[in-house]
């Protein structure tokens, strides 16, 4: 009820422990509190919070418009209401070092288990887009080095991301990737590898965690969890993939009513009311307190159980 049991630190600790090359753990991506007790309950081990899905659901391409403020914000509702570790993108860390290091004392603030800072100039632009460009590596690592040491809590994980591979050979983001650990990186990030092989080759080369990013329409090919796995990876995200889906639904639940004139034909593909009330957990704050919360929820056995119209 109200937030997630588990300590912000816990998860911290969680996350450091499961973060093994090979592991290949599921972080699902979400854009809003109520997906993440969802995503918990079937099975994932965290949550992912990209800032692309930020920027997009509030109505903004994702060219760095997005500030600390809101993403902490929002991130960090999202962090409470599960107890697993939750993950997020904190673009180019808004701003040079002395942003950076602030960057990383909010987002501890916010509950949030670690963060990813780019190496891409502002502004920055999608990870699978064209015509990225990157810093140089100075600048690269001045920013993990500060973000590494301003942390406070040291499970806090700094994971640095490389874009590099847009612009050079994989080599090339081998060595950059190599330099932000001698920063202080405690995970690194390759941005839009191009086959499994990258993969593998970058997971070799690092003695530290490697991340893959699975989002759909990207320049990755959507590799199962199987062969990220074998190729050594440890954490694979799903960024945009739950904003995806939802608006996706949304928009031919809009054609539908707008066909037919009313929204009957889309409402099987709905979440029922019922379904949404567990989702909520609205009987814990009922038997909480019953001198406010003192209606019956439907489908459980303090409710009757929903009619057909009703578990729309």
């Amino acid at each position: 009820m109200l937030y997630s049991n588990t300590t912000a630190e816990a998860k911290r600790q969680n996350l450091r422990e499961m973060l093994v090359p090979g592991a290949a753990r599921q972080f699902p991506g979400t854009f809003t509190p109520l997906s993440a007790p969802l995503i918990q309950e079937k099975g994932f081990d965290g949550l992912y919070i990209s800032g692309a899905v930020l920027a997009n659901e509030l109505g903004l391409p994702d060219v760095g418009l997005t500030t600390l403020t809101e993403v902490a914000q929002r991130a960090g509702q999202i962090a409470r209401m599960s107890d697993l570790p939750a993950l997020v993108d904190a673009d180019t860390g808004f701003g040079e070092p002395m942003n950076v290091a602030r960057t990383i004392h909010e987002l501890e603030n916010a509950g949030l288990a670690g963060c990813h800072i780019e190496d891409q100039v502002n502004p920055k632009r999608c990870g699978h887009l064209d015509g990225k460009s990157t810093v140089d590596t100075e600048t690269a690592t001045m920013r993990i080095r500060a973000a590494a040491d301003a942390r406070r809590d040291s499970e806090f994980l700094i994971m640095a991301r490389t874009d590099l591979r847009a612009t050079a050979s994989l080599e090339a983001t081998i060595d950059r990737a190599q330099a932000l650990v001698d920063a202080g990186a405690d995970a690194i990030f390759p941005e839009a590898m191009k086959d499994l092989a990258e993969f593998e080759a970058v997971c070799a080369a690092l003695d530290v965690p490697v991340l893959a990013n699975m989002t759909e329409f990207g320049k990755s090919e959507l590799f199962t969890r199987g062969q990220l796995a074998s190729a050594g990876v440890a954490i694979v995200i799903y960024p945009v993939t739950s904003l995806r889906a939802a608006m996706g639904a949304i928009e031919r639940t809009l054609d539908t009513i707008t066909a037919d004139g009313t929204q009957q034909e889309a409402v099987p593909e709905m979440m029922t009311r019922a379904r949404l009330y567990e989702l909520v957990d609205y009987e814990s704050y009922n038997a909480f307190d019953t001198g406010i919360f003192n209606f019956a929820v439907p489908g459980t056995a303090t409710g009757s159980a929903p009619s057909e119209g009703a578990r729309s």
